[in-house]
C-alpha cells in the first residue's frame, strides 16, 4: 500500500491554490495529480487541516454476535448449507453473502461436510 504525501507539501500545496493560482498549474509545479491538488484544498476548507485520512483498517465482523445461533443452527441440524444458513440468518434481519458466512466459519473452525458419517 502506498503512503499518504507529507504534510509539508500538502500545506504547501493549499497554500499556493489559497494565494490564487489554479489546481492546474499548482499541480505541475508540485508533481501532483490535478484531483489531490483538489481534495487537499477540499479538506482544508471543509476542516482547516490537510493531514491525511485514516487509510486501511479492520472491518467489523457482522456476523459475531450471532456466533451462538449459528453454533446452535450447525448442531441441530447436521445437513444445513451455507445457503440455507444465509436465508435463516437474513430471516432474522442479518443480510450477508454467501461468502461471509463461508469465511466466519472457517475462521471460527465452524467447518461441516453434509456426510453420511457425521453423526
Amino acid at each position: 500500500m502506498t503512503r499518504a504525501y507529507s504534510n509539508d507539501l500538502r500545506e504547501r500545496v493549499v497554500s499556493a491554490v489559497r494565494s490564487g493560482d489554479s489546481c492546474r498549474a499548482v499541480a505541475d509545479r508540485f508533481g501532483v495529480a490535478v484531483s489531490s491538488v483538489v481534495k487537499w484544498s477540499q479538506r482544508y476548507r471543509a476542516t482547516g487541516s490537510v493531514a491525511p485520512g485514516k487509510m486501511g483498517g479492520h472491518r467489523k465482523r457482522v456476523l459475531e454476535p450471532h456466533r451462538a445461533f449459528i453454533v446452535e443452527r450447525i448442531n441441530q441440524t447436521s445437513h444445513l448449507s451455507l445457503h440455507r444458513l444465509k436465508a435463516e440468518l437474513a430471516e432474522r434481519g442479518v443480510a450477508v453473502s454467501h461468502t461471509a458466512v463461508w469465511e466466519f466459519l472457517r475462521r471460527e473452525g465452524l467447518r461441516f461436510k453434509k456426510n453420511t458419517v457425521r453423526p
